[in-house]
């Protein structure tokens, strides 16, 4: 237990703030999950399934409460679920920066300012979303709920940058005002397809593709072509 003397004002021990829930327990569909995981590993070695069950308990947490993260009561219950001591399940989770230690909004704005974002013009899409948001920090949530703003390292989808993640998905070819409307149409709740918000085919060249436009198949071939 951390001495009260040790805690900043406002500020709790690890695992006791006020919005971890007492207890976790897994549902049938949690349940229906981890069975597929944890056949995937010989006897003896479920703990490999540490991440997979992780997601379980953020996926659930995003389905029953409307907020995707892991609060600690789920790291304990996939502890005991695996046989590991907690810690090594602590180690996991707060190693990994896809899993949320903490309440987040219903969209997750997952803003990537690596090089190449950067000189794609990463920079316009997190102002107009700090603008759209009313949030000023990273890691902060806006004050409806419905944002969660952080910065992340590249996500490997450099060709089509800037990339915008929302919680799982990818939007690319961000520019401001096409960042605007994405967001619109998010606190609406109608979130557009993911992929190229300039209509790029895939990863292709803007514009369209540049080589291999005339190919052309005798009969029967072109599904063996792929």
């Amino acid at each position: 237990m951390t001495d009260a003397a040790e805690v900043s004002p406002g500020e709790f021990p690890p695992g006791q703030e006020p919005y971890q829930p007492a207890r976790f327990a897994f549902d049938a569909e949690s349940e229906d999950e981890i069975a597929v995981h944890l056949a995937k590993y010989p006897p003896g070695r479920q703990a490999s399934a540490v991440i997979p069950l992780l997601y379980v308990v953020q996926t659930q947490m995003k389905r029953t409460t409307g907020s995707a993260w892991v609060p600690r009561a789920g790291m304990e219950a996939v502890a005991a679920r695996l046989a590991m001591p907690p810690i090594r399940v602590f180690e996991v989770a707060t190693f990994y920066l896809m899993f949320n230690l903490r309440p987040i909004g219903k969209w997750h704005l997952q803003l990537c300012t690596t090089t190449p974002c950067w000189l794609r013009g990463s920079d316009a899409v997190v102002a107009a979303c700090r603008e759209a948001t009313g949030i000023e920090g990273w890691g902060e949530t806006s004050a409806d709920g419905m944002f969660t703003m952080t910065e992340v390292e590249c996500v490997g989808a450099c060709v089509n940058a800037p990339i915008l993640q929302v919680n799982d998905d990818f939007y690319e070819d961000m520019d401001a005002d096409r960042t605007r409307k994405l967001l619109a149409a998010l606190r609406d709740g109608t979130p557009p397809p993911a992929g190229s918000m300039a209509g790029r085919q895939t990863s292709a060249p803007e514009g369209g593709p540049m080589t291999l436009t005339t190919l052309a198949f005798a009969p029967g071939e072109q599904a063996d072509a792929g």
